[in-house]
């Protein structure tokens, strides 16, 4: 029975809390911030032979935040590989028509196996969107100082105006992408 719960997808009157709780608990147990982003320079700094000043600081102090990320990709695996009910994601039928005319056509996974395989990312489509746009994302995140979730979640929440900032662009940035760019790209590989 725990085993079926775990299947299907949890309602966000479960899993919002959830996260809400984890914020007042980071700040009562030492003001520690979350996010993912911050959890590679944490482990650029612990494995890194170099001698760049970015990296040199205590990162031992963090140590726990490396956990949290093992423990992300230890809660992936578990959620996508062994838990998995083998459906489709659900999602609306417009979301689905408007991905449809971008030339994605396949709904049998967790990601749209059109896009993400090893065919697509050797051609020049899957290059410009899978490796051109991680760097975007990774660059952008470095900029912002953290990535969407540290800054939506944590920086919100302790009342910090650079996430607010941050937060507000990535909502313009997200709505330009999906509504102008991403059809644009799309389009000259069509």
């Amino acid at each position: 029975m725990i085993v079926d719960l775990l299947k299907e997808p949890w309602p966000w009157y479960v899993s919002g809390p959830l996260i809400g709780i984890s914020v007042p608990l980071l700040l009562i147990f030492g003001n520690k911030m979350l996010g993912i982003s911050s959890s590679l320079r944490h482990a650029c700094a612990a494995i890194a032979p170099f001698n760049i000043q970015f990296l040199k600081y205590n990162w031992k102090s963090e140590m726990w935040n490396l956990f949290f990320v093992l423990g992300v990709f230890i809660g992936g695996f578990v959620g996508g590989v062994l838990l998995n009910n083998h459906e489709p994601v659900q999602i609306s039928q417009e979301t689905i028509s408007d991905i449809k005319s971008l030339g994605i056509n396949s709904f049998d996974g967790l990601v749209p196996s059109d896009l993400f395989n090893w065919e697509t990312v050797f051609s020049l489509k899957g290059f410009v969107i899978l490796v051109i746009g991680g760097f975007m994302i990774g660059f952008g995140t470095r900029y912002a100082g953290g990535c969407t979730s540290g800054h939506a979640i944590m920086g919100l929440s302790s009342l910090q105006w650079p996430s607010l900032v941050a937060v507000i662009f990535f909502f313009i940035g997200g709505l330009l992408m999906t509504h102008i760019f991403t059809p644009v790209i799309y389009s000259w590989f069509n």
